[in-house]
């Protein structure tokens, strides 16, 4: 089985040479998907919350251009750069995952480009 690589018109300019999606079988493995407002190329002002709101937004687009959405994801690990975001990322995480949330990790790391946020995911297709 060969990977293959994902491609959309939505989907955020890459910040390095990686792929955004791989499909592997029914698997989609999600690169970490950052605050970055694809329109803007800018993270969005208004602190954590909106560059977290737009971590998980790009998160749901790039799954829509791979056939899938965020209720087939099956785990997600969460860069963060400061644990006491942790309260915040668990309210938009009741929003965007309201049911059968998926399996989380969160460490606390440094990201470039004083990134406050950066969200991978393992999911499946999209089809039950």
């Amino acid at each position: 089985m060969k990977p293959v690589v994902v491609r959309g018109e939505r989907m955020p300019v890459a910040l390095g040479p990686y792929s955004h999606v791989v499909r592997l079988g029914d698997v989609l493995y999600v690169s970490g998907q950052t605050g970055i407002d694809p329109a803007t190329g800018a993270v969005p002002d208004g602190g954590f919350e909106a560059e977290a709101r737009q971590a998980l937004v790009n998160l749901r687009s790039v799954l829509e251009a791979a056939g899938s959405d965020l209720t087939h994801v099956a785990k997600v690990t969460v860069w963060l750069t400061d644990v006491a975001d942790f309260a915040a990322l668990n309210a938009l995480f009741g929003e965007f995952f309201p049911t059968d949330p998926p399996a989380r990790s969160a460490p606390a790391v440094a990201l470039p480009r004083n990134l406050r946020i950066s969200i991978e995911a393992i999911a499946g297709r999209g089809e039950d």
